[in-house]
């Protein structure tokens, strides 16, 4: 294939995201970057039958195509002839096509690209991946009910000392001098991981933030009232008040929060010091 066209497939076709409907999942993360950014996209989630396109891109049958290994599970992202897999892996792409990273020739920011992904990696390692074992501890393949005297200790510890853990990571990040100037976590500008973290966090009351906010309410609300966190919080609400987020938000194209990544059982939502 010529450089030409893939330059023009690159920059010329809208992208298409393959996600389950009816959860937002590690698709939110995607959706935001390209909310943020204004692009032009299709998703499955709101395309009629669009399930279809998603299940035959994870079939046993399918083998990929000549420039495409086939892809193990959504999110799936396709940008001309490129065909790719794994959130951190499409916003790693996303991020310098859309803005959401410092150029590559930033001078005061050099290799800005692996410093924003390791960050955007972290945020999803603790706040997101964590947050799903909590409910199924044991396997994927088994209910909830099946493993939930589990997942109540699974949960427990997550709040006494996984979710500190890495919300003190992340607002030692904002207090640092890499962070720069503003509420953002590196180089004074919004990049793909502070919506990662955004997301990552609303769940435990609602992404990975917004997700943890969301399964956590309790925890969430402690760690937010502790004031040891500020910087988070403040990150939070910032992504939260930008324009095109908040018009994301109040729309129909935002999934609400079901039985996906994160979700919201009673007997799971401990305070720090239990089910305060």
């Amino acid at each position: 294939m010529s450089a030409a066209k893939r330059q023009k497939s690159s920059k010329d076709v809208p992208y298409e995201l393959m996600y389950w409907p009816g959860i937002p999942g590690r698709g939110e993360h995607v959706r935001l970057a390209l909310e943020e950014a204004g692009a032009t996209y299709t998703d499955t989630a709101h395309i009629e039958k669009g399930i279809n396109q998603v299940v035959a891109q994870i079939a046993e049958s399918n083998v990929g195509d000549e420039l495409n290994p086939p892809p193990l599970a959504p999110p799936i992202l396709r940008h001309g002839d490129l065909l790719i897999s794994q959130t951190p892996n499409i916003l790693l792409y996303l991020g310098p096509r859309l803005g959401l990273v410092h150029a590559e020739d930033d001078e005061d920011h050099p290799d800005a690209l692996y410093k924003v992904n390791a960050l955007a990696l972290t945020a999803l390692d603790g706040l997101s991946s964590e947050v799903h074992d909590c409910h199924h501890p044991i396997a994927t393949s088994l209910y909830y009910e099946d493993q939930k005297e589990e997942s109540k200790k699974k949960a427990k510890d997550f709040v006494d000392n996984r979710m500190p853990k890495f919300l003190g990571y992340f607002e030692r990040v904002l207090q640092g001098k890499a962070s720069g100037e503003g509420p953002w976590l590196y180089g004074g500008k919004l990049t793909y991981a502070d919506l990662v973290l955004f997301q990552a966090s609303l769940p435990m009351s609602c992404p990975c933030i917004d997700g943890t906010k969301f399964t956590f309410r309790k925890g969430m609300a402690a760690a937010e009232k502790s004031g040891k966190y500020a910087h988070v919080f403040k990150l939070y609400d910032a992504v939260k008040e930008r324009p095109r987020i908040q018009e994301y938000l109040a729309s129909k194209r935002r999934q609400e929060y079901s039985k996906g990544i994160y979700r919201y059982y009673e007997e799971l939502d401990f305070g720090p010091e239990g089910h305060d």
